[in-house]
């Protein structure tokens, strides 16, 4: 349950049109109303506190969503922490972290490389249940070989390289990577419901993942002049497999954040400011300037031929191809964030302290009218602030 102290008494005391937030609230629920989407749930935030919190649809009492690769924010953020205290070296080669990881060509490896989707090993297969046992986990990232050379190209990596980056929290902090999400974000923040890796007694309040809509076919994506996106570890399966109470509880770094949209508009509210809700430091400036620097210069996204404009496991919004970045196109080029399977919006935009959190639990088979919709929903939400 959300701490009421996070709500905001009206949007003018934090400088928030109530006309503008009504109308993303329209846009939020469209495709609920029309009968695509099961539920859906949107949380707007300024000035550290949330202006709008509303769910649509058929969901459990207080319910939570997996937010899957918006996860990765998270995650990277956690690991920001380490590189604040000296204990992490973005330059350091991985195996300097797990030397296990340094078989089958990838000794050269970088931990930046990691953040970045550039370490050559997207592909890599790991089932999330192997997680629980140490020496298996140790196992598969030593067998893992490489797609191509390290650094040479951009291909993202769906959950591979954030295994890795979860495993160099544990040796580092010398704390599971759970209770470190734990003990160093969700309670300094303030946010109990940010979880990666949910007991058991939340599970009844998780909207259960299901697939609308049809599929795009080959032809339509010929008929409309784009690339096909080819076939990943992202499948319907993989997805609906978070219904499952034994998948919940693994915390998957790269894709198993379960939580509300509250949460992810908060997070990232802490991350424009550095700051916890009480004024405390989490993150020092030159930190968050660091890890929010574009590092992948001029790497070009495969599918897409635009600039990844890749920060330390953030995307930054950059140029006037945001919109192909998970943007609308009314932010800023300084609005960064991480979007995550089927349509999951999380970003923060520093112009404005504006920071948005959506989920839903109907994943669109037809990735352009989901892409539409994240563009149309961000569009609303980067224009409330007076």
């Amino acid at each position: 349950m959300l701490n009421q102290n996070f709500m905001a008494d009206s949007a003018a005391e934090v400088g928030v049109d109530k006309d503008l937030v009504d109308a993303l609230l329209l846009r939020a629920r469209q495709e609920v109303d029309t009968g695509l989407l099961p539920s859906a749930q949107v949380a707007l935030a300024r000035h550290g506190k949330i202006v709008c919190f509303e769910t649509f649809g058929d969901t459990p009492t207080d319910p939570l969503y997996c937010i899957f690769s918006a996860t990765k924010g998270i995650t990277s953020a956690a690991a920001w922490l380490l590189i604040q205290e000296g204990k992490l070296d973005i330059n350091a080669k991985v195996i300097d972290y797990v030397p296990e990881f340094g078989n089958n060509g990838k000794k050269l490896i970088t931990v930046e490389q990691l953040f970045t989707h550039t370490a050559g090993f997207p592909h890599a297969p790991f089932r999330p249940t192997i997680w629980n046992d140490h020496t298996a986990r140790l196992k598969r990232f030593g067998d893992w070989t490489l797609n191509w050379e390290p650094g040479s190209r951009f291909e993202y990596h769906p959950t591979s390289s954030m295994w890795i980056i979860a495993e160099i929290i544990e040796r580092v902090s010398g704390l599971d990577y759970d209770k470190f999400i734990r003990n160093r974000i969700s309670e300094p923040l303030g946010l109990d419901d940010l979880w990666v890796g949910t007991p058991t007694t939340q599970h009844d309040r998780v909207a259960e993942v299901t697939h609308v809509g049809e599929a795009m076919t080959s032809k339509d994506y010929v008929d409309l002049g784009i690339p096909e996106p080819p076939q990943t570890e992202v499948t319907e399966d993989a997805l609906t497999s978070f219904n499952t109470s034994e998948i919940r509880q693994v915390p998957i770094p790269g894709g198993g954040g379960i939580m509300s949209a509250a949460e992810i508009a908060l997070f990232y509210q802490a991350l424009m400011t550095g700051k916890n809700f009480e004024g405390e430091t989490i993150w020092q400036q030159s930190t968050l300037n660091h890890a929010l620097q574009v590092r992948t210069a001029n790497l070009i996204d495969m599918l897409g031929g635009h600039k990844v404009n890749r920060a330390l496991g953030m995307v930054i919004s950059g140029d006037q191809k945001r919109n192909l970045r998970g943007f609308g196109h009314t932010n800023s080029a300084q609005a960064f964030g991480h979007g995550g399977a089927g349509g999951q919006l999380a970003w923060a935009d520093p112009v404005t302290g504006i920071s948005l959190g959506y989920c839903t639990n109907g994943h669109d088979r037809n990735p352009l009218r989901q892409g539409r919709r994240g563009i149309s929903i961000s569009n609303r939400a980067a224009v409330c602030a007076l």
